[in-house]
């Protein structure tokens, strides 16, 4: 089978990814910012505000505040979801959890197709149960699939393995892993070629549960669970979290830490498969 052509169009918007725009965002986020603190409200605000300045139509939904961006034709038709939360641990700065992941999501709102129904996400209280995405799923329809970003811009010459995963892992940490539960496989193969044909420099290792391993614990804990659990199909993107990165939860956490190369990766296949 012959390889899928790039597209030049979306090949020069995915080139125009910025190394530079997601270590600034980082920075900018990486600050303890627990929900309950005055700080989140203001991260908060702020995205909302980025998001309204790219010409999204936004709102500030529920008691957690989930900032939701959508384009014009997701306002009518059922859309592709991207989200990433924006709260950290109390004391903990959480560059790779979750400010990576909301940078990625920004940088590729921002060169998004807006003619396609895309929905763009920024949840709150995903260190407390996930209870903004829960609040938001269970208030929210129209939504046809969601990729859910947490933590992902760490890499490592190390890389653990979580006990009891169905699959081995690489020996180094610098891959995207991705996990979708039964009824959520479908999506995976569109990441896969995106990253095949626009990003082939990203090594990706993806996990499909079976049916019933999912309700596992380790695999629940994200904003992709609340999404399963309501029946919609979701993958999530994510470093591994504390089986790569030994900064998880610590105010070691910082902006320095992290491979914005790799992020950078990541955010453009984001796009490419936000793109279809």
């Amino acid at each position: 089978m012959r390889a899928p052509i790039p597209n030049a169009a979306l090949q020069t918007r995915i080139d125009d990814v910025s190394v530079d725009e997601l270590r600034a965002t980082v920075e900018a986020l990486a600050v303890p910012r627990h929900h309950s603190a005055d700080v989140n409200l203001r991260i908060g605000n702020h995205l909302a505000q980025t998001l309204t300045d790219l010409g999204y139509h936004v709102e500030v939904r529920g008691q957690y505040r989930t900032v939701l961006a959508v384009t014009e034709t997701a306002r009518t038709q059922p859309a592709v979801l991207a989200g990433a939360h924006y709260d950290s641990v109390p004391g903990t700065p959480g560059a790779d959890d979750n400010a990576s992941g909301v940078a990625v999501l920004l940088a590729c709102a921002r060169r998004a197709d807006r003619q396609k129904p895309l929905a763009f996400a920024a949840f709150n209280a995903e260190e407390d149960g996930a209870l903004g995405s829960r609040e938001f799923v269970s208030d929210r329809t129209g939504i046809a699939a969601a990729h859910i970003l947490e933590m992902v811009g760490y890499t490592s010459d190390v890389q653990r393995c979580p006990p009891n995963l169905p699959i081995r892992l690489p020996e180094r940490g610098d891959f995207l892993g991705l996990l979708a539960n039964w009824p959520s496989r479908h999506l995976l193969p569109a990441v896969l070629q995106a990253a095949s044909t626009y990003i082939p420099d990203l090594p990706v290792v993806s996990l499909t549960l079976p049916p019933l391993l999912d309700a596992l614990p380790l695999m629940q804990r994200s904003d992709h669970d609340p999404f399963w659990k309501a029946g919609i199909a979701a993958l999530l993107w994510t470093d591994t979290a504390e089986f790569r990165n030994p900064n998880y939860h610590q105010p070691g956490d910082t902006p320095h830490t992290l491979d914005y190369r790799f992020m950078r990766r990541v955010a453009q296949v984001l796009l490419a498969v936000l793109s279809a």
